[in-house]
């Protein structure tokens, strides 16, 4: 039996991390979106043609789905099953350990550890695959996590997605995990607000500088906004001794 399972707690409060920018510096869906179009040249040339469109979409919150979409059908062109997509995955992650273990911040993977250590549930959800965030942290960090992440469909020879965990959705597929009410909640993005809004204790992370007055102003007086490690985003410095 794991230390984590032999902490017995009455109630085990419901911890959720965002995974972009808050565990890994970063959007990890891009870069392995990137990766795969990567491989072929007449994929790069799609994804170049197709850039003036999808971009923007990806740029608005109403068609960021369709605009991800449309990157990731170009990178996945050519599958028959949705498990080689699985593999796809695993190939990328181990292809790539060594720059994504520099992504990975110690202190958020230092605060997830005491999490659990204490007992709590811990989950991710995240707009990148499940299966992206589970091989990183499973391969890499060697955490094993239950994740709730964007779900695809096989659309036309590749694959779309079907599901964005992004936004109010986000909280929607928390729900529909069959997760209660959030203790902690910790994420980078302004559009975790709607997941940010119903955590017992909100904790912005990681934020892009010009998204720090909107955090001041929408969430609780006294919502801690840190830094962990980001160099190009807000918040408080935090090291590892003191997460």
């Amino acid at each position: 039996m794991s230390a984590f399972a032999e902490t017995a707690v009455p109630y085990r409060p419901l911890v959720v991390f965002d995974f972009d920018h808050t565990l890994y510096d970063g959007d990890s869906g891009s870069h392995m979106v990137a990766w795969l179009i990567r491989r072929h040249p007449l994929r790069k040339l799609a994804a170049l043609l197709a850039a003036p469109l999808l971009l923007p979409m990806v740029a608005w919150l109403p068609t960021r789905r369709r605009g991800v979409s449309g990157f990731l059908w170009i990178g996945t062109f050519g599958l028959h099953r949705r498990r080689d997509f699985d593999a796809l995955i695993d190939d990328y992650v181990q292809a790539n350990a060594k720059k994504i273990r520099a992504r990975l911040l110690p202190v958020a993977l230092e605060v997830l550890h005491h999490h659990r250590v204490d007992g709590d549930r811990v989950v991710i959800a995240t707009g990148a695959p499940p299966e992206l965030a589970r091989a990183i942290l499973d391969f890499v960090a060697h955490e094993d996590l239950p994740v709730i992440g964007s779900l695809g469909k096989p659309f036309l020879g590749g694959l779309i997605t079907a599901q964005h965990c992004h936004a109010q959705n986000k909280v929607r597929m928390i729900w529909d995990a069959g997760y209660d009410q959030v203790a902690v909640a910790y994420s980078d993005s302004s559009a975790d607000l709607p997941l940010l809004r119903i955590a017992k204790h909100p904790v912005v992370v990681n934020p892009k500088p010009g998204r720090v007055d909107l955090f001041r102003r929408v969430l609780p007086p006294g919502t801690p906004i840190l830094n962990w490690g980001c160099r190009e985003r807000a918040g408080e410095p935090v090291v590892a001794a003191k997460a």
